[in-house]
């Protein structure tokens, strides 16, 4: 029996000293002082600032050269099956995205590609001391490899022929590679499983990437990211023979003392009976060769002749299951979102999280988990399985409303619920589908509508890039937006502050939550005092900025302010400060607590200014 450690994971054993030192190596160039150079990037939430102590920046000084990595995981949750040898949805395959910025001497940075730095990946423990290196040995994946998905793998292989680290044997296989379409380092199907070295669940393992400076050798720079992945894909909660779905007469049911191997052939006599198939007889099954998975079409060639004569894997599975969710006692399960004050349904009683990725696992688990459920994005199981077709702008590129969406291409957006900015942003009259702050919706679609279809907005502060989704779009500077805001489902921070979510984050800036910090990318007081940063954003913790230099700004254009701080200039959601700020005012030294609205009235008698 294998114990779990997966649900209180992170670096809460770990000093800020200890995390800070482990986030990047600096190559020095020059005898003068090392600054801490900080992000390219800041977003929504992350408006408020505050100065700092820092000085002026000393610019023009010459700075150390250095380098930052932002990396993540490109989906927030990756699912693999427990077991192999009845039928596969998911292999092991993870998939890490990372962007290296290079600062120069001059304190300014810029994104370095292949022709400067080589990246790899290699395991770390996180503070509870879990730590995961190799796959072999805890998966029958490479039993059934060749027969699933025709690949005459080594033992350790995945499909994309990386490896993990202690399972590979040439640098090679641990190396992220350059992806010029998508301007960063990729490294695709990580064949990772989601048992540590010691035999213990933790679905959340931390990776270490590192960037080796080509020119002379160096390493130059590390950052600890959570490689998520889940084998809770399981049919047993109504396959196992007796449950639900493995009752009825006329079929044999499983008798394999195996839960997880005797649900997944439940499954197959269940198909072989209602739809006259022989796939117990064909074990091991790819379920993906006759329903089309995009997930798995990794030469994105679309549907064969055989896949395109069925259903795709998300549709039949979501529409198929979509009233048959039920708890034991053969009550209906939650499939449906919250509103305002309504608190999400715990996992193990959610539709969701009875097949993916499972209610012990967490896949919605950032800052939105406690105010939104998987429906108040996607729809409910119907909407996924695609039982209406699409209203106008509801698929991704436009050409496809009107139809049925596109499993893994017509997907929610961060704009569906973050509209604007609080001098302009959409709303609806149900004000319980509005966040208690009256600025964000806490639907992605209207409401009326069965299909679900991802709402557009009209102002595009917060808009993914055209025709693209959140993971492969970009921000300011060609940053990727996840970079700056984690992967999709795992938004920074985790509410819980040890989680190993929030290492990253602290690593790059210090403290959890969105990157926030300019100082992250930029070397202190080299940024001019404007609104040029990422989301129309100013200079965050910069003392130039709160001694004067956003008063000139306000006069000059009182109503860009409006824009966060709100159009009564009192602070809004988005002028909270990331972390607490200190900074040298003629009356002394003033502090503000991390999460404060920042408005004028906070330091000023109102936006016309005086003390």
């Amino acid at each position: 029996m294998r114990a779990s450690n997966s649900e209180a994971l992170g670096p809460s054993k770990l000093t800020m000293a200890t995390i800070r030192q482990a986030s990047f190596v600096r190559r020095r160039i020059s005898p003068f002082r090392a600054l801490s150079t900080v992000a390219l990037a800041v977003a929504l939430g992350a408006c408020g600032s505050g100065g700092s102590s820092g000085g002026d920046g000393g610019g023009g000084t010459v700075q150390p050269l250095s380098y930052r990595i932002l990396a993540t995981n490109d989906l927030g949750m990756h699912c693999v099956d427990a077991d192999f040898s009845v039928f596969s949805i998911l292999p092991p395959y993870n998939v890490v995205g990372a962007q290296v910025i290079r600062t120069d001497t001059a304190g300014r940075p810029s994104l370095a590609g292949d022709a400067a730095v080589a990246l790899r990946y290699s395991p770390i423990p996180d503070a509870n001391g879990s730590i995961n290196s190799r796959s072999v040995g805890k998966t029958n994946f490479w039993q059934h490899a060749a027969q699933l998905f025709g690949a005459n793998l080594a033992p350790g292989q995945g499909l994309k022929g990386l490896y993990m680290p202690a399972d590979a044997t040439s640098p090679e296989q641990t190396s992220l590679t350059w992806n010029t379409a998508g301007g960063l380092f990729k490294a695709e199907g990580i064949p990772i499983i989601p048992t540590d070295d010691a035999g213990n669940s933790n679905r959340y393992p931390l990776m270490r990437i590192e960037a080796t400076e080509k020119s002379s050798g160096e390493k130059v720079a590390t950052l600890d990211i959570v490689l998520p992945v889940s084998e809770e894909t399981t049919c047993s909660n109504c396959h196992a023979t007796g449950s639900v779905a493995a009752r009825g007469s006329g079929v044999s049911w499983s008798a394999n003392a195996d839960l997880e191997v005797q649900s997944r052939e439940n499954v197959l006599l269940l198909h072989d009976a209602r739809r006259g198939t022989g796939l117990m007889a064909a074990r091991p099954v790819l379920c993906a060769a006759c329903h089309y998975s995009a997930a798995l079409d990794l030469a994105g060639s679309g549907p064969n002749g055989t896949q395109s004569s069925h259903g795709s894997m998300s549709a039949v599975m979501h529409a198929y299951h979509a009233d048959k969710m039920q708890d034991a006692t053969g009550a209906a399960l939650p499939d449906s979102w919250v509103a305002q004050g309504q608190i999400p349904p715990s996992p193990e009683s959610q539709a969701c999280y009875q097949c993916h990725p499972g209610k012990n696992t967490q896949c919605l688990r950032g800052a939105m988990t406690n105010a939104v459920t998987c429906q108040n994005c996607h729809g409910g199981m119907s909407a996924v399985g695609a039982a209406a077709n699409l209203q106008a702008g509801g698929s991704i590129d436009g050409k496809n409303d009107g139809k049925a969406r596109r499993p893994w291409i017509d997907l929610p957006r961060c704009q569906s619920c973050h509209t604007g900015d609080a001098a302009s942003h959409q709303s609806v009259a149900d004000a319980s589908l509005m966040a208690t702050d009256g600025l964000r919706m806490l639907l992605a679609f209207r409401s009326d509508d069965p299909a679900a279809s991802p709402i557009k907005a009209t102002n595009k502060r917060f808009a993914e890039n055209d025709n693209r989704l959140y993971r492969f779009s970009k921000g300011h500077g060609g940053v990727g937006c996840e970079g700056c805001h984690n992967s999709t489902h795992a938004i920074w921070p985790n509410p819980v502050e040890a989680h190993n979510d929030n290492v990253a984050a602290e690593q790059l800036q210090g403290h959890s939550g969105t990157v926030t910090e300019c100082s992250t990318c930029h070397a202190t007081g080299t940024l001019p005092l404007s609104l040029g940063g990422p989301h129309g954003m100013h200079p965050v913790n910069d003392s130039r900025w709160t001694n004067g230099g956003h008063g000139d700004l306000a006069e000059g254009s009182q109503q860009s302010c409006a824009a966060c701080h709100g159009t009564d200039f009192r602070g809004t959601v988005l002028s909270r400060t990331a972390a607490e700020r200190t900074w040298r005012t003629e009356s002394g030294i003033r502090t503000i607590g991390k999460g404060l609205e920042i408005g004028c009235y906070d330091c000023h008698s109102g936006p016309g200014g005086g003390d």
